[in-house]
């Protein structure tokens, strides 16, 4: 199979979605690779790195969607990137569909076999190649939170971890899953104020014993997060409904019992956000105030550190890669039901049910497609 990577066009994006040790393996199997020329300078990789692996470099990317089988990338492909693909074409990448309705119809009508790497599965339910970058955005979130708390940032004046005689700064996170551990991890390394909310038992329980006092554990209902957003210096949303949109927890409404200059940091703004002020931001221009509340929304947090988030991210998405190349898209998922929940675009119909209920698709079932 031809499979080509592109450079990444998203604002600050600096990741890549095959490094050359990749590429190396896809070789190895019997495939030809295209690289975009320049791709994998973000991440240190230079064009004589790519070549030495295997790769055949090429000028620019319509180049590589044209004449490539299989397209894998980091991000979702923007709209200059969506008219370059073609029926029966393989995009493997991140897509976040639920809230982006242009992208969706663009996928639809470009016939392409889309497969998003945040809805594989694995066992028990756990999404494999989703958690390397929620390992990232959950640890970055406490930077990000920590330098919009300053005061020229537009924040409180607070640092995260205060010192002798002075209170460090309430941190408080929503959602106790793969993101909110990791910031929970990095809030207390810091000595801040941590109190974590979730609706499963089993979670908190497991964080509670995990963090033995140095986080606080919640049930999350409505009286508990207004009750915890009064005091917070931050907070983390970290809430995920695999392939949905995210719900809305916090609303404009309960802005007003917060602390002026205090900061959200939205992780979950890729599946629209679960802050009703949110919108999504960028790396140049990464936070935004509502009623004296700091918002910070970036919408591709790992990118900033690309290259550690590009060679966690090929950890886990090039087995799948190479199935695909190996074996055809279809085989693959035929043989691997966790990757088959990946498929959310396929010649023209929507395949992800939480994608098609968000966005009023029908829903073709993926094992009908499979079976066709």
């Amino acid at each position: 199979m031809r499979i080509g990577t592109v450079r990444e066009i998203k604002n600050h994006e600096y990741r890549v979605g095959l490094t050359p040790e990749s590429v190396r393996e896809l070789v190895a199997h019997g495939h030809e690779v295209w690289v975009e020329q320049a791709a994998g300078l973000g991440i240190g990789s230079s064009d004589e790195d790519y070549r030495a692996a295997g790769a055949i470099i090429q000028p620019d990317a319509r180049t590589v969607f044209g004449q490539c089988e299989m397209i894998v990338k980091v991000k979702e492909p923007q709209a200059e990137e969506r008219e370059m693909l073609r029926p029966g074409q393989i995009l493997y990448t991140y897509l976040h569909l639920a809230p982006d309705a242009a992208q969706t119809a663009d996928l639809v009508r470009s016939g392409v076999t889309a497969i998003a790497y945040e809805t594989v599965t694995g066992p028990q339910g756990t999404l494999p190649l989703l958690k390397p970058m929620s390992q990232v955005a959950g640890r970055m979130s406490i930077q990000a939170g920590a330098t919009a708390l300053e005061k020229a940032h537009g924040g409180r004046g607070v640092l995260l971890g205060g010192v002798p005689g002075v209170l460090p700064a309430k941190v408080v996170i929503l959602g106790g899953g793969v993101v909110g551990f990791n910031a929970a991890q990095m809030a207390t390394g810091l000595g801040a104020d941590v109190t974590i909310l979730d609706r499963n038992p089993d979670v908190l329980e497991r964080l509670g014993t995990h963090f033995e006092g140095r986080a606080k554990t919640r049930f999350s209902g409505r009286a508990a997060l207004a009750e915890r957003l009064v005091d917070a210096d931050l907070v983390i949303g970290a809430v995920l409904v695999p392939g949905a949109t995210a719900p809305k927890l916090v609303s404009r409404d309960m802005l007003s019992s917060m602390k002026s200059g205090a900061v959200l940091v939205d992780v979950a703004i890729d599946q629209g956000g679960c802050f009703e002020t949110s919108r999504p931001t960028t790396h140049a221009e990464p936070t935004f105030i509502v009623d004296g509340i700091v918002h910070y929304c970036v919408a591709n947090m790992p990118g900033a550190v690309a290259r550690t988030s590009t060679y966690a991210l090929n950890n886990v998405t090039l087995p799948h890669a190479l199935s695909i190349a190996d074996l055809g898209w279809r085989a693959a998922l035929a043989r691997d039901p966790h990757l088959a929940n990946g498929l959310n675009v396929h010649a023209g119909k929507v395949t992800c049910p939480a994608v098609a209920e968000a966005l009023g698709y029908e829903v073709e079932p993926v094992k009908a497609v499979l079976g066709s």
